[in-house]
């Protein structure tokens, strides 16, 4: 049996792209992470104000998603957030760890 793990990310996206784009890549990233663990709670905190610009943007839409998942997936997580146009920001926490 593969022994799951304890995650927690949060993710920025880009809302000059539509609400449509928004709506997409939230699903996007909420299938790929059920696909590969299991989805304990989405929080989506919605649109709000960046702390600081970041490339000229002062607003993203931010949705928190903890989960259970094998060691091996935060690393892929975390390369389809690189990849994937519209992701202002990211972040995979390990909450095992704390």
């Amino acid at each position: 049996m593969v022994k799951t793990h304890k995650y927690e990310t949060i993710f920025v996206i880009d809302v000059t792209k539509g609400e449509e784009q928004v709506a997409a890549l939230v699903e996007k990233f909420k299938s790929l992470i059920a696909d590969s663990g299991e989805i304990v709670k989405v929080d989506d905190w919605g649109k709000r104000r960046l702390a600081y610009p970041i490339n000229y943007l002062t607003e993203g839409y931010y949705v928190l998603v903890e989960f259970t998942a094998d060691a091996s997936f935060p690393a892929e997580l975390s390369r389809q957030f690189k990849i994937t146009d519209g992701i202002i920001r990211y972040i995979v926490i390990n909450q095992d760890e704390r």
